[in-house]
């Protein structure tokens, strides 16, 4: 008899014997369920004696530039998502009373829904993937999805969807993750490392949701706004909007207090006197942390550089906006020098293996992102005050743009939801051992309802923080000023 046309020859081959090793790693996920069971990831109860979260962001405020913490503490006051986004330290510290898997992976550290986007890759194509690595650091990889998915429950909740359409995108987010995480741990190791996220790829997600009506018109009208919009925020039109000429020299425009001009802050300093002289330096070092022995930055040189307000969470630590021309002044670059702290997980877990903690941004970010902005390096600078500070580098606003949750419907967010949520599996399958979390999460749905009932019950705490911190501005416990809070 001749074979079967519609058959595969290969069916009949056995299967490929998996390395012992795989198997182990596996082994060791499904291990771990005695150590923190699934069904024990949730929900969140406060412990008796939970720390304040008001002394928490008080004791952040302290490395911050003070006139600057007013700013923060406004736009944290905005609404309780607002709130969320700056509250990684309050969170990290609520996630260290809890068990966990002790399944370590490259953290985000802070994974919430704004922490997304869409940005441009070195070979100039459009990949949807994380964009803040600050509070990144080694630890349980459950602490990311737990933040990821409390974000689209707090979130949900201000939208004024209904409780089953927030626990729909929560679900989605952690559906997302689990399923990717199982299909890295099966595919072969460079698939799992290449595979990402990109514009078409996005695309024809949302016209298979939509063809199965779970995504809607305005869905799809909202991401191809997002890919446009972040195409044109590119190099050149954040310097049309941020640089002059002033006297036949380029200039960052002042904008104060968000942007302050390096002249204005180094007045009677000797960084007035040769801040061409300081930066040269500075870019010099910065340069010996990007990769490649030939590097475009080598063409650049020095023309002015201005304090910047950045993101929420961020607000009060110090970052400068760089320029530097190329060929002639219609050449520029735009760098954004943001200065690293402490991961606020470092206190709950191992510290940093990096003495610099720009490095450890730098290297974690590496590590999560499918491909990174080729100006991304660290350099520890002395600062105006004679302090010495680290920093992170990279190009501001290069091809970079997201969705905006306030505007999101219920289908949009639950489509949103389980991007996120595949996408930070993916970030996690390269920095950590994804067969040992794919043993860990298994194939059921016992950890989704576990981390949805956490998400739901810290939103609830979440509320309540938010609540104790409206309060602490309005006594005065925390400095307030009303005329920054329109800022942006």
């Amino acid at each position: 008899m001749g074979e079967n046309p519609g058959s595969d020859v290969r069916s009949s081959e056995p299967p490929t014997a998996v390395a012992p090793e795989f198997v182990l790693r596996r082994s060791r996920g499904r291990d771990a369920r005695a150590r923190a069971p699934r069904s024990g990831q949730g929900p969140w109860v406060s412990p008796p004696d939970r720390i304040d979260p008001i002394s928490l962001l008080e004791e952040q405020a302290e490395s911050r530039v003070a006139e600057l913490v007013p700013l923060r503490y406004e736009r944290m006051a905005t609404s309780p998502f607002a709130f969320y986004r700056g509250a990684a330290l309050l969170m990290a510290s609520d996630l260290a009373t809890m068990p966990h898997s002790g399944i370590i992976v490259q953290l985000c550290g802070d994974a919430h829904l704004s922490n997304f986007g869409v940005f441009g890759t070195p070979e100039r194509q459009l990949i949807f993937d994380m964009n803040d690595f600050d509070e990144t650091l080694p630890g349980p990889f459950e602490w990311d999805v737990k933040r990821l998915a409390a974000s689209f429950a707090v979130a949900g909740r201000q939208r004024g969807f209904s409780p089953s359409a927030t626990r729909g995108c929560v679900a989605a987010a952690v559906r997302g993750y689990r399923v990717t995480i199982a299909h890295a741990a099966e595919a072969s190791v460079l698939d799992a490392w290449y595979d990402r996220f990109d514009a078409e790829r996005a695309r024809r997600r949302i016209r298979s949701e939509r063809r199965r009506q779970r995504a809607d018109d305005e869905a799809v009208a909202r991401l191809d706004a997002a890919l446009s919009k972040a195409r044109k925020r590119d190099r050149r039109r954040s310097f049309s909007k941020l640089v002059e000429t002033v006297d036949g020299r380029l200039r960052i425009i002042a904008n104060l207090p968000l942007i302050v001009p390096i002249e204005d802050l180094a007045a009677g300093t000797d960084a007035a006197s040769d801040e061409v002289g300081i930066m040269r330096e500075v870019l010099d070092a910065y340069q010996r942390t990007l990769i490649g022995d030939r590097h475009p930055i080598t063409e650049y040189r020095y023309r002015h550089m201005a304090r910047k307000v950045v993101g929420l969470g961020s607000v009060g630590t110090r970052a400068w906006v760089i320029l530097l021309s190329g060929r002639d002044d219609d050449d520029p670059l735009l760098l954004q020098a943001k200065e690293a702290q402490p991961s606020v997980l470092e206190r709950f877990l191992e510290p940093s293996a990096y003495d610099n903690a720009g490095e450890r941004v730098v290297r974690g970010q590496r590590l999560m992102q499918a491909s990174s902005d080729i100006f991304l390096g660290w350099q520890r600078i002395i600062g105006l005050d004679g302090r010495s500070r680290d920093f992170s580098v990279r190009q501001l606003h290069d091809w970079k743009g997201g969705i905006d949750p306030e505007t999101m419907t219920p289908r949009g967010a639950a489509l949103y939801a389980r991007v996120c949520g595949e996408t930070l599996a993916r970030a996690h399958a390269r920095g950590g051992d994804r067969l040992a979390v794919a043993g860990y999460l298994g194939r059921g749905r016992g950890f989704e309802a576990a981390v949805c009932a956490f998400a739901d019950s810290y939103a609830d705490q979440n509320e309540q923080d938010f609540a104790s911190f409206r309060a602490a501005l309005d006594s005065g416990r925390l400095p307030s000023d009303e005329s920054t809070g329109s800022a942006s």
